[in-house]
């Protein structure tokens, strides 16, 4: 459990893994290849779980989103008023 819990935080390398972030059916293949236990995709989910971790996914951005906008959209925009 503590290897695999390495092999998430450290996250997979595009040269020996082929891919840029876990999946569960990735991680269903390298624990598999490297330690010789098949699991379905579900307990995958079970395994990671009780090891600590969650399902986190990046905030959707618009791919011709402009950052300058953006910054100039949050000067212009009021401060939240603090409660006492």
């Amino acid at each position: 459990m503590k290897e695999l819990a390495r092999i998430v935080e450290t996250g997979p390398d595009l040269a020996v893994d082929g891919v840029v972030r876990w999946r569960r059916i990735d991680l269903k293949r390298v624990i598999e290849e490297r330690f010789g236990v098949l699991y379905s995709e579900r307990s995958i989910s079970d395994l990671l779980s009780c090891l600590g971790f969650s399902h986190m996914s990046a905030r959707p951005r618009h791919p011709k989103q402009d950052s300058q906008v953006i910054e100039a959209f949050k000067k212009t925009s009021p401060t939240r008023l603090q409660r006492i």
